[in-house]
């Protein structure tokens, strides 16, 4: 399982970057000392945008980011089973059947044994695409920042470094950082 983290700028300024429930608290007390100001927030792992609800406590920020888990029903709540469609050909049905456990349980089984074996280069371009996202959000009116997303997708990391090298400083730091994560 991949983990991640979040980091929250204020304009140019970074104010947290840590595993989720740290930089939320950070994040929080932040927002408490500077009520006046918003942060954008992103999840490094694939650089989206991402929003919460600061009101109340750090606590209260928390219980509603990761509510408690429901109490398990019917079903198979102790998989986390969540139903979807999946249209397969006759000939893959025909395969499937032939397994010995059940379809849904080849297919998991399959899934799983992708995501192990993911191979680096996906990484890599998962990486260079979250990068890319949050240069966007951050930087995307700075010069050279087209020019610095052509160097990131042609894996040119010394020419990318270059050319953010002067953005503002908690901005190119944290870029240079996600750019590590794609090399």
């Amino acid at each position: 399982m991949d983990t991640t983290t979040y980091t929250a700028f204020d304009g140019h300024t970074l104010v947290a970057s840590a595993e989720p429930r740290e930089a939320l608290r950070s994040i929080k007390r932040y927002l408490d000392g500077k009520p006046d100001r918003a942060v954008l927030i992103f999840d490094d792992g694939s650089g989206a945008q991402i929003d919460f609800d600061f009101r109340g406590t750090e606590e209260d920020v928390l219980a509603r980011a990761y509510p408690p888990a429901q109490k398990p029903g019917r079903g198979r709540p102790a998989l986390g089973v969540v139903c979807g469609e999946v249209s397969l050909l006759p000939r893959h049905w025909d395969w499937l059947k032939r397994q010995g456990n059940n379809a849904s349980a080849t297919l998991r089984r399959l899934v799983d044994d992708a995501i192990r074996n993911e191979p680096a280069s996906a990484r890599a371009k998962r990486a260079m695409e979250a990068v890319d996202r949050e240069m966007w959000a951050l930087a995307g009116n700075h010069p050279g920042c087209e020019e610095a997303s052509r160097a990131l997708y042609a894996r040119d990391f010394a020419k990318f470094r270059d050319l953010i090298r002067g953005w503002p400083r908690d901005v190119s730091s944290h870029l240079s950082m996600l750019a590590g994560r794609a090399e």
